[in-house]
């Protein structure tokens, strides 16, 4: 809930010159249109500390104005990597002096975290000699060649690791769908969208592969499609057969110019 507006030092006033005269809260709040609560809270106020205005809080104020927290937001949502210092600066022109630490909080405070870039460590000459001769080895090499090494050396990284080079066993269930099972799937729901998920498991069924309708379900949200179920229609009432019977009874021989007419007052006055 939003801070509401404070009263003024004259109502404030006011209300306790009434509140002195003998008048009770609800008295009060229904002469001046303000809530009780409030009433009584100036009254409190007055009777602890002899005074209606408000009394200074804890803590300094704060050094940047609500414009200078959107202002520096703004700037950071924008451009991510700006650094603190660079923000210290265009408060500075803006007219307000503050330090990197306020900054820091003030993006803290506003949900946003500042970090440093990791620092890369310096390669050594052997290895910057070593790199340079590498790529002049290969400066020439073409692209299924740079494929070829690709493909070797991930091989040779599994055996290394694994002693194997087969595709090791992985978690879980395998997909009992194909892609290309998938795609059939979702071309026709993206065609028809009416379609149902056992109409989806007997069209796999006639293809090959026999799924139940969760698993349908499952493959379309996983693939960014909801399946939802068509709102049932209530019956119509007896009263509602009747009518809908009598209109039909007089207007049995109705011409096709009759009819015409009919709709054209119904979309004019639509």
């Amino acid at each position: 809930m939003g801070k509401t507006k404070e009263l003024s030092k004259d109502v404030r006033d006011k209300i306790v010159d009434l509140h002195k005269a003998g008048m009770g809260y609800k008295t009060i709040s229904k002469k001046l249109g303000e809530k009780v609560t409030t009433v009584g809270a100036i009254v409190r106020k007055w009777k602890e500390h002899k005074m209606t205005i408000n009394r200074p809080r804890s803590g300094a104020p704060r050094k940047i104005s609500p414009c200078g927290v959107s202002m520096i937001l703004r700037k950071v949502k924008k451009h991510p990597r700006t650094t603190r210092e660079e923000l210290v600066n265009d408060l500075k022109l803006a007219g307000t002096t503050v330090t990197k630490k306020t900054i820091g909080n003030t993006l803290h405070r506003n949900g946003l975290k500042s970090c440093r870039a990791r620092k890369v460590p310096l390669l050594k000459k052997a290895h910057v000699q070593a790199r340079l001769k590498f790529a002049n080895e290969h400066l020439n090499d073409s692209v299924s060649d740079w494929e070829k090494v690709t493909t070797v050396g991930a091989i040779v990284r599994k055996w290394k690791e694994h002693k194997m080079t087969i595709n090791r066993p992985r978690s879980g269930a395998s997909r009992k769908n194909s892609p290309r099972g998938v795609s059939m799937i979702l071309r026709k729901v993206k065609k028809h969208p009416r379609t149902t998920r056992e109409e989806l498991v007997n069209d796999l069924k006639l293809a090959g592969t026999t799924v139940t309708k969760k698993t349908i379900g499952n493959t379309l949200h996983r693939n960014g499609l909801k399946s939802c179920r068509a709102r049932k229609v209530p019956l119509l009432k007896k009263a509602h057969v009747q009518a809908r019977l009598k209109f039909a009874n007089e207007h049995l021989n109705d011409s096709v110019s009759d009819w015409e007419k009919v709709l054209w007052s119904v979309v004019f006055f639509c």
